[in-house]
């Protein structure tokens, strides 16, 4: 039997019921109306709960033609484990409530030689959320590839703008091969006294409005492409964007690809309209990377 990870926050972040979370997906991407000239060769959308932000994932996921692709990257942060290394599951399938995704040890064995990555155990990996919000979606957007497909998921730690060099390197020329998809998982700013962060630029209007500048001024500076710029918005601002480093290391992969990517954000929304002090929100976005012909 093989060795699988356990879908363990299925039945409180999303639905565990696969006809009803099958339903589900179904009708949030059937609302999305994708948007010309953007097939997607990577996207970044939101892991928090369905009910909060499954409809923000579609409209990235939208943009996806599995046919495409053989191979699925699959970039997360960690919430519960402080490395500063990108770590790589100990396991050989990702288990959803739709079905199994195989994890592709002949890339994982090519990352593992590098001597950069550490090893996860089942439970470190189980308690990870970033990665398994996004495991359904995977599943149920690839299942058009008919000659099947693997997955490659990644846990990125709390690595430093050299390390998330390091690591963008490492994973850049992965970028050229046309049939690897990459899913890089972030929400944005968690805002609020529960997060320890409440930062409030008055001139923007409500709070909820000084959230979304804050979160624009993010997404423009991962749009230019540039890690450099996006790290400097970070030093700036320091918003609490949980998937900063795995957008840090996505930006720095483009810079050692051979092709020419664009990246356009494509939803954004908030979990609520916070107007006073001692409430909290959550924002969520959804981008797709498309490769520019010359």
């Amino acid at each position: 039997m093989p060795k699988i990870r356990r879908p363990s926050h299925a039945s409180s972040w999303y639905q565990d019921d696969a006809g009803v979370l099958e339903a589900e997906i179904d009708e949030w991407k059937a609302a999305v109306e994708p948007q010309p000239g953007l097939p997607a060769r990577a996207i970044i959308g939101p892991h928090a709960g369905y009910s909060y932000c499954g409809h923000v994932m579609a409209h990235a996921y939208v943009h996806i033609d599995p046919t495409k692709f053989k191979r699925v990257f699959l970039l997360g942060p960690s919430h519960h484990v402080f490395s500063r290394k990108c770590m790589l599951s100990s396991q050989e399938e990702y288990g959803t409530p739709l079905g199994s995704m195989r994890i592709d040890q002949e890339v994982y064995a090519e990352l593992k030689a590098t001597g950069q990555f550490d090893l996860m155990s089942r439970d470190v990996d189980e308690a990870e959320h970033s990665l398994e919000l996004h495991s359904p979606y995977i599943f149920h957007t690839m299942r058009g590839q008919a000659a099947g497909y693997t997955l490659v998921p990644i846990m990125v730690g709390a690595l430093t703008t050299q390390t998330e060099a390091l690591f963008g390197k490492l994973l850049g020329p992965y970028l050229d091969d046309p049939t690897n998809l990459f899913v890089v998982s972030s929400d944005f700013c968690h805002w609020g006294s529960r997060f320890s962060y409440t930062y409030y630029n008055r001139e923007q209007g409500q709070i909820w409005e000084s959230i979304k500048w804050l979160d624009e001024l993010g997404i423009q500076a991962i749009e230019s492409g540039d890690p450099a710029q996006f790290a400097a918005y970070q030093e700036e601002y320091r918003n609490t964007i949980c998937g900063r480093h795995p957008i840090g290391v996505f930006l720095n992969m483009l810079q050692h690809s051979q092709l020419r990517h664009e990246i356009r954000f494509t939803h954004y929304d908030q979990s609520s309209k916070c107007v006073a002090q001692n409430q909290s929100s959550v924002s969520y976005a959804s981008a797709v990377v498309r490769v520019v012909e010359p």
